[in-house]
This record gives structure tokens, C-alpha cells and sequence, in this order.
């Protein structure tokens, strides 16, 4: 029974697999050739499949920045930058629907402590940082092991200084996927999606109009409450908006 319900799983998921990459294909053509909306639609679908990855959100922002769709195609290009922090190709179409945005947002200052802490840490998002931890793990298990099994001492140096320096770069790994995982938690980047937005000073319609905001534009939640979220801006800038004229990036 355990071997029929196994063989079944495999094949829903390699049928699965299979009809995404169909997809991929078919919305990759539809692209090549200007059907725009059609690619959208594929894409889309293959999200609601269960499949995400940083190609499939690049791929989405392409399409909608050729329709001239600004928040959604900063969104998905928010969202593949989430899974390739450091991939140019994603930051430089990123600039580019920037750009058709509204809003001019001057971020605060930074530290240079906290400049540094912000390349470094932010590199790799938190997977990577985690894979990469584990592969430095093997590697001083396999240099203690050969620590162990060598017999000339200038060889025995070597294994154990590798093993030294790989379980110490480990660590170091451990600390920035943690760093980078609280970083993630702790942030609640959104995409405004109305084409012009009201920030009022309270949650409720009866709230005084503070500033306002245009599509495309990110903010950070900082709570909800009711029909509202409390947003703060690259700026320092807070105020509440209607949650339904904002789309979290996570």
C-alpha cells in the first residue's frame, strides 16, 4: 500500500513539474512575440500551482513593465529580488519602473556600521546563507577526518588549520542566516497598488489626511488594525492607509 501511495505522489508530482514547465514555456513564447497579457496569465498560473522562484517573478515584471503596469511590476521584481538579493539583472530592471513612479523618497541616512552590516549580511537571503553553513560544515568534518587519519605532521597541520577556518566560517554563516531571518521577519516591505493613495493620521475614514501616495511606491507595515495599516516610509514618514491599496511583498 505504502509503495502505491508513494508511486502516485511521484507521479502527481512529476505531472506537476512537467505542465509548469509546459507553462513556463508557453508564456516564455507568448512574451517573445509582445502577447503580454497572455504571458501574465501563465505565469500567474504556475504561481497558483504552488511553483515560485526568482525567474518566474522576473519574468512577471518584464511583462507587466511592458504594459506600463507600474505596481505590480516593482512588486515582482521586489519579490525576485527577495530570492536573488544580488542578481543585476533584477536591480537594474528594478531602477527602470522605479523610475515611472511618482513619489521622490529620500531614505534616511545610514551609519556606516550599519551600511556594512546591511552588504554583508544582506548578500544572500537566509537560505543561502543556511545552505552555504551546511556545505562549510561538511568541509570541517571531512578536514578533522583527515586530521585524524593523516600521519606526517606538516599534513596533519594543514587538515587541522582547514578544519579551524571552515568550522569558524560556519559559524560566522550560522550568525548572518540568523541575522538575515530576523531581518526578514521583522520587515513587511508592500508595493502601493491605487493609483493615488490617501495617508491618514488615524484608522478611520475621519482621519486627517497627512500625505499622499501614487502607485508603485514602497512602504513598510508596521501594524494593522481593522481595514487599515500603519505604513512608514524609506523617509522616517508614517501614517495609516487602507489596507486593500497595498499588496505585501512577502
Amino acid at each position: 500500500m505504502r509503495k502505491i501511495i508513494f508511486i502516485l505522489v511521484l507521479c502527481i508530482s512529476f505531472f506537476g513539474y512537467s505542465q509548469n514547465n509546459d507553462l513556463f514555456k508557453k508564456a516564455t513564447d507568448a512574451y517573445n512575440n509582445g502577447k503580454y497579457d497572455a504571458a501574465i496569465k501563465d505565469y500567474l498560473q504556475i504561481i497558483e500551482n504552488g511553483k515560485h522562484s526568482a525567474e518566474l517573478y522576473y519574468n512577471l515584471g518584464n511583462a507587466y513593465y511592458k504594459l506600463n503596469k507600474v505596481a505590480p511590476s516593482i512588486y515582482y521584481y521586489e519579490k525576485a529580488l527577495l530570492l536573488k538579493p544580488n542578481d543585476s539583472e533584477i536591480k537594474n530592471n528594478l531602477s527602470y519602473a522605479k523610475n515611472m513612479t511618482l513619489d521622490v523618497i529620500n531614505p534616511l541616512p545610514v551609519t556606516t556600521l550599519k551600511s556594512i552590516y546591511n552588504k554583508i549580511v544582506g548578500y544572500f537571503n537566509f537560505d543561502q546563507w543556511a545552505y552555504i553553513s551546511v556545505m562549510l560544515v561538511v568541509l570541517f568534518v571531512i578536514s578533522y577526518i583527515a586530521f585524524k587519519f593523516f600521519i606526517y605532521s606538516t599534513k596533519k597541520r594543514i587538515s587541522f588549520i582547514l578544519s579551524i577556518t571552515f568550522l569558524l566560517l560556519a559559524i560566522a554563516t550560522v550568525t548572518a542566516a540568523y541575522l538575515n531571518y530576523n531581518d526578514f521577519i521583522k520587515n513587511r516591505p508592500a508595493i502601493v497598488f491605487n493609483e493615488e493613495s490617501l495617508v491618514v493620521a488615524e484608522p478611520n475614514s475621519r482621519g486627517k489626511e497627512v500625505f499622499r501616495l501614487h502607485e508603485g511606491t514602497k512602504v513598510f507595515v508596521l501594524e494593522q488594525l481593522k481595514d487599515y495599516s500603519k505604513i512608514k516610509l524609506a523617509d522616517g514618514k508614517t501614517g495609516w492607509i487602507s489596507s486593500e491599496e497595498i499588496k505585501e511583498i512577502k
